[in-house]
């Protein structure tokens, strides 16, 4: 190349679209779908921060066939092609009826495996344990405290593992839209299924007969069969002004044998029946959607205990409650910050049923009777928190401040007095967060979220530590009998 030629070629920035096309189009798709790489869109990469991905970028992923690029491709042009894939395309890609039809795997079908475990385990006192650092799931013996077994997820899992109603099977959703039936008892995929190109997370109906699927790309609940994952019926998501939106939340509403659905463009919940008509005051049948208009767009959501009230809180904090029956709000919450309702716990305080939320931009966790909805309590904590949970046989709630400074240290809250009465600190300065409970509350597993971090148990009596497990980054794990139970310590 002549001099001046060259010398021009070094000032122009690198092109981060011709670099995606040499070397990631093969494995990621050419509009960035995903093929035998997941997507790689700004919706798949959320929970992927700037140095991780420059890290994979530049090392690659370890046990994948994803090879790290900084012998081929100089800092410049990495850096480019981090901040090209973060950015969205000039026209969004769809994904139709046709390309989810397309898209499913059967593994096993149904009724081709044994109808019992493969191991000795109690079934019922499983954890599953995400490890996002590597894109595994871990299942563990509750009783003994060990791995028994590890398969690959898809990639970025997101919404929490839901069950089937007597444990066997998880559904799995991840990030960039696949849909995962894994056979507990046999310790086997059995079903995988594309339903968009964003996804929030699956939720299965009570009698174990069907799965919704929530997505933000596009804007679509999907309907499947859970028995194989044949999908039933694509719902549009718009409201009557015909404003599409993306879906924040799906959930199982059991006793009213529904599924609901937060939505997070158009102040309004859908709530969609598989059981038949939702009461006797509803005209909406099986599958067909009612819409209950709100007020405002509700960000965040909370159920209690019977499916009869949602609680909600908008992006600016306001706090309201929905009568489900009644189809409108009751009641405002006097709440502050940012309650992180999604992660709110249950339990019976002085003879009456209250609730208590983490706080995402303040220390501080509120306590609400959830018969006249007032604030009865509020407990200063070591800073704003995302998660807290207890059990229906312990006395104490466990909250993190994995927003703070002091993300290390798990805060331990007497139920009766509302009074912090412990801390633990499993790994020092190193994030502690999502506690989940053996099925007799026993037992207290800790998550150490980092890259090599670990799973860490403590005696909920005694708040000792009692085992610890190596992990790849774990963020959350599931309990499948306090899941199925629906225990009030925990989400749902």
């Amino acid at each position: 190349m002549p001099y001046a030629a060259a010398a021009l070629a070094a000032t122009q920035p690198p092109d981060a679209a011709a670099l995606y096309s040499q070397h990631c189009a093969a494995c990621h798709g050419p509009e960035r779908l995903g093929g035998m790489g997941p997507a790689l869109l700004p919706e798949s990469l959320e929970r992927l921060r700037p140095q991780e991905l420059a890290a994979v970028l530049r090392e690659g992923r370890p046990a994948t066939q994803m090879a790290g690029f900084a012998g081929s491709v100089d800092a410049a042009g990495l850096d480019a092609l981090a901040a090209w894939l973060r950015t969205a395309p000039a026209a969004m890609p769809g994904w139709t009826a046709a390309d989810i039809d397309a898209s499913r795997i059967v593994y096993h079908a149904p009724g081709s495996l044994p109808a019992r475990p493969v191991f000795s385990a109690d079934p019922a006192n499983l954890f599953l344990v995400v490890e996002a650092g590597s894109h595994h799931i871990s299942v563990l013996d509750g009783d003994k405290l060990e791995r028994i077994h590890r398969f690959r997820s898809r990639f970025a899992l997101h919404g929490g593992p839901k069950f089937s109603p007597d444990g066997r099977y998880v559904f799995l959703a991840s990030r960039d839209g696949w849909v995962s039936k894994f056979d507990l008892w046999n310790l086997t995929l059995t079903a995988e299924i594309r339903v968009g190109i964003n996804t929030r997370n699956v939720a299965v109906s009570d009698d174990g007969k069907w799965v919704l699927a929530g997505n933000t790309l596009p804007q679509t609940l999907v309907l499947l069969r859970a028995e194989d994952l044949v999908p039933v019926r694509v719902y549009d998501v718009r409201g009557g002004d015909g404003t599409a939106s993306r879906v924040s939340a799906v959930y199982d509403a059991a006793p009213r044998q529904s599924f609901i659905a937060a939505l997070r463009d158009i102040p309004a919940v859908w709530e969609i029946p598989y059981g038949g008509a939702v009461d006797a005051t509803s005209s909406a049948g099986q599958f067909t959607p009612r819409v209950i208009a709100l007020d405002e767009v509700l960000d965040d959501f909370f159920f209690d205990q019977g499916y009869l009230h949602i609680l909600g809180a908008s992006r600016n904090g306001h706090g309201q409650v929905i009568d489900l029956a009644q189809g409108r709000k009751v009641a405002d919450l006097a709440l502050s910050g940012m309650p992180h309702l999604g992660s709110g716990i249950t339990w019976v305080r002085h003879g009456r049923e209250v609730m208590a939320s983490p706080n995402l931009k303040q220390g501080r966790i509120s306590v609400i009777d959830m018969r006249t909805w007032q604030t009865v309590g509020n407990i200063e904590t070591n800073g704003p928190g995302f998660f807290l949970r207890s059990h229906e046989n312990t006395p104490y709630a466990w909250t993190d401040a994995m927003m703070s400074p002091r993300r290390d240290t798990l805060q331990v809250i007497d139920k009766e007095s509302l009074q912090v009465v412990a801390s633990v600190t499993p790994s020092p300065g190193r994030t502690a967060a999502h506690v989940e409970f053996t099925r007799d509350g026993r037992y207290a597993l800790v998550s150490v979220m980092e890259q090599d971090g670990a799973i860490v148990a403590y005696d909920a009596t005694t708040l000792r530590e009692v085992r610890r497990i190596p992990m790849d980054k774990p963020v959350g794990k599931y309990n499948v009998f306090n899941k199925t139970t629906r225990s009030s310590g925990t989400s749902h």
